[in-house]
């Protein structure tokens, strides 16, 4: 039997860990991209419920993602939060 070795803090796969719980994960993924001018009301109820939307919100607002929903807000909702923190 084989040894896990324990994840390093901060490392790669440990930063990434939380996707593999995200609900969105297990649900349609143009959902949380939708065309321009498209509902986000469907993927934002998912994430209200999502036990890892704060890691999610965490990632793109330190990844600078600019499309989709992430963490539950849309990418207008996104620039406002950070315009808003500096």
């Amino acid at each position: 039997m084989q040894e896990q070795t324990p994840l390093q803090h901060g490392s790669a796969e440990e930063e990434l860990s939380w996707q593999e719980r995200a609900l969105c994960a297990q649900t349609d993924p143009e959902a949380f991209f939708p065309e321009k001018g498209g509902s986000t009301r469907e993927a934002k109820k998912v994430c209200l419920v999502c036990e890892v939307r704060a890691d999610c919100l965490t990632y793109a607002l330190e990844h600078d993602e600019r499309f989709g929903i992430w963490g539950g807000l849309s990418e207008r909702e996104r620039r406002r939060l950070k315009k808003r923190a500096v």
